[in-house]
């Protein structure tokens, strides 16, 4: 009931991993896949080992969570070595993999794009970070001609389909989408963490997080991103991974409605745990066979 294919590839089900912390091992990936993720995006990787912002990374908040992580990773040669080790497992449970992939530049980008896409199935650019700094993420994703670029480059550079991640944090999403499908985007994911925001801590009178700021994650950001997937839905054609505060089937039923084909879920997996992937698939499995509708009956249903 749930098999979707999308970017010309078969997966499962709609329902994916977003990139961030539980895709940074082999063994993390594995344990999402079991737990019935349709497709597993990893953790942003670069070119060289970063070691991202001092801890405190991330703070709760009112409806989700702060977190300013700073783009950790051990660089991307080191890196495929995880994908390498799961590879035939994930292939057994009918997972696929994206790689999730950062950069300061087009040229950056194209040569992590390079040495990952031989372990992926399709290719998800962090143009989108919001508190990366130093020219990364959302500082290419802000700016239309640093996007068209990357994603040109990124596509001159693989074989496999592009996903431009974008961010929330610009004047109008639409212009952004219409220029990285201008530039070859094979698909777009919306949207990125929200802000940057800030907690302070009365007592010490400092912000609690090691990087002072960063982007806010969890429910409270949803009708956000279904309101970005809507307006990116009426301006391109090409499917869209909707993210952002997705808890149960029924928000995904949503970001379908609004023009979503598949989502992403992140922060989920603190409120219902591992398994969210499997009873969020159940939840949406029983919404379909109540109101007696297939998938394809429903992306993009509130616009019509």
């Amino acid at each position: 009931m749930l098999k979707t294919c999308i970017f010309g590839i078969d997966f499962k089900n709609p329902v994916f991993l977003a990139a961030g912390v539980m895709g940074e091992t082999g063994s993390a990936l594995k344990r999402m896949a079991k737990n019935g993720a349709g497709a597993l995006c990893t953790k942003s990787v670069g070119i060289e080992r970063r070691e991202g912002h001092h801890n405190p990374t991330v703070v709760e908040v009112n409806g989700g969570f702060l977190n300013a992580m700073g783009l950790p990773n051990p660089g991307v040669r080191e890196y495929i070595g995880e994908l390498e080790r799961v590879k035939d497992d994930l292939k057994r449970i009918d997972t696929k993999l994206i790689g999730s992939i950062y950069g300061k530049d087009q040229k950056e980008f194209s040569e992590v794009a390079e040495i990952i896409e031989p372990y992926v199935e399709l290719i998800e650019l962090n143009i989108s970070c919001p508190h990366a700094g130093g020219g990364y993420g959302a500082q290419i994703g802000q700016n239309p001609d640093l996007s068209y670029k990357v994603v040109s480059a990124v596509k001159d550079a693989v074989n496999i389909p592009v996903i431009a991640k974008l961010t929330p944090n610009v004047v109008d999403i639409k212009e952004i989408a219409k220029t990285v499908v201008e530039a070859g985007a094979d698909g777009i994911t919306a949207i990125n963490t929200l802000g940057p925001g800030m907690v302070i801590d009365i007592e010490t009178q400092k912000p609690i997080l090691g990087n002072r700021f960063g982007g806010m994650s969890g429910p409270a950001i949803k009708p956000i991103a279904i309101k970005n997937v809507y307006d990116i839905y009426s301006v391109v054609d090409v499917p869209i991974i909707g993210v952002g505060g997705i808890t149960t089937g029924y928000d995904v039923i949503e970001f379908m409605l609004a023009g979503a084909q598949a989502v992403q879920v992140g922060t989920g997996i603190y409120y219902r745990g591992y398994d969210i992937f499997n009873k969020i698939c159940d939840e949406m499995k029983l919404f379909l066979k109540d109101k007696n509708l297939k998938l394809k009956d429903i992306i993009g249903g509130a616009h019509e």
